[in-house]
């Protein structure tokens, strides 16, 4: 209805359902007239618009990505292919469909009520963006827009296309002519201010060295050049030297040993209280997204580490992804349904002999996860641990951070 008809359309739909309800008895009230009225002026509306002109060419100038939580804007240039002149034109984009499905609405709204229906339609909807108010665009001609939005959450915003409508001469229905101009925008997850945090652990050895974090094989830093010696690889022969001395000569290199953390993500949300534990899970993640902008990566290494379909592992870090890449891995990142805990704490063990220390964000403290914690403890790993729950966690310890998803912020600057 609102991308059916102007303002003013809506108004005079309004009140002809108004007329149409007073005006049921003609003999008791003359407001059937003004219902005949209002509707003639409507279906007058509706056939003029179908004369309306439109040939159109959209091209979005999109941001790299935008924040969850913040307004964003962007330039659209609007192209009139038509022979004629458009004006009262409105640009409306089309970002899917929020619509949840069956198996989401039943574990969102125990009642299921129309207001619980609107509810998780707010809660699918990634972004709003507000239609731009369209000047008179000239025939051949072009105008530049812009349009402004705010980001709901985290993921990404797809643009199925748009719709260029214009209304007719009396401005009250709006002919829809769709642009195929298909694009998409990442939405990052939100981040909150961190104290400076110095990760826990030292310096452990890594094979192959850093280079290896970027290549697969044996790879070392090179510290100089040595003769040759039965069973060294033929791929270590300095070429050059060789040539000069007529003797192989080989490359010397030696393993390096520096820090490299896991940042440990806990996806699995407790589907039992839906709203509650969707709150809780978007908050940890943002944690995520906060430690992983913060932390300098520069001299060290960092595995962020989690599961969805499967177990995950992104590292952050010198020849590795940028914390941007890192927040686009999180911008995307989905609880994980029908699968048990067990599959984080197995791909945590893997990776402990290469982890200088760990922060561990949760997002509950039951028996699965305080075992992952102990035994990673009891193995000499030097970890952060952060909890984030709506409810009150029963027999923390001291070293337990604990954060509500109402004071995050507060929280956060206690670390």
């Amino acid at each position: 209805m609102t991308r059916q008809f102007t303002t003013a359309g809506l108004f005079v739909v309004g009140a002809a359902i108004l007329a149409a309800v007073f005006g049921v008895d003609t003999h008791q009230s003359l407001a059937y007239k003004v219902f005949t009225t209002l509707v003639a002026l409507l279906a007058v509306a509706a056939i003029a618009s179908r004369f309306a002109p439109g040939r159109f060419q959209v091209r979005r100038d999109l941001p790299r990505a935008v924040a969850a939580g913040e307004p964003f804007e962007y330039r659209v240039r609007l192209t009139n292919l038509g022979a004629s002149a458009v004006e009262g034109a409105a640009l409306q984009e089309d970002t899917g469909d929020p619509r949840p499905g069956l198996a989401q609405f039943r574990a969102s709204a125990r009642v299921p009520t129309y207001v619980g229906w609107l509810r998780v339609i707010e809660r699918n909807r990634v972004a709003h963006v507000e239609p731009p108010e369209v000047p008179r665009v000239p025939a051949h001609g072009e105008v530049e827009l812009r349009v402004a939005g705010k980001a709901y959450r985290r993921g990404r915003l797809r643009f199925d296309g748009c719709v260029i409508a214009v209304s007719d001469p009396l401005g009250l229905v709006r002919r829809r002519f769709p642009v195929d101009c298909e694009a998409q925008l990442l939405v990052l997850p939100k981040r909150y201010k961190l104290p400076r945090l110095s990760l826990p652990g030292a310096r452990r050895y890594q094979p192959g060295g850093v280079t290896l974090s970027s290549h697969v094989g044996d790879s070392e830093e090179s510290i100089g050049l040595r003769d040759y010696r039965p069973g060294d690889p033929i791929q270590r022969i300095h070429w050059k030297s060789f040539a000069k001395r007529g003797e192989p000569v080989v490359h010397e290199y030696q393993d390096e040993f520096f820090e490299r953390h896991a940042l440990i993500l806990d996806t699995f949300r407790d589907e039992r209280t839906f709203e509650r534990g969707d709150r809780a899970f978007e908050e940890a993640v943002a944690v995520a997204a906060s430690l992983a902008q913060t932390l300098d990566t520069h001299d060290c290494l960092l595995d962020l580490m989690f599961v969805g379909d499967q177990a995950y592992t992104f590292t952050a870090g010198r020849g590795q992804l940028q914390p941007e890449g890192l927040l686009a891995v999180l911008a995307g990142v989905q609880p994980a349904h029908g699968r048990e805990f067990r599959v984080l704490h197995d791909a945590v063990r893997a990776k402990r002999a290469s982890m200088s220390g760990a922060l561990c964000i949760l997002l509950a403290w039951d028996g699965a996860r305080r075992e992952l914690v102990r035994e990673m403890r009891s193995t000499g790993l030097e970890m952060r641990v952060l909890v984030v729950s709506e409810s009150p966690v029963d027999g923390a310890p001291p070293w337990l951070h604990v954060l509500h998803p109402d004071r995050m912020q507060q929280g956060l600057a206690a670390l």
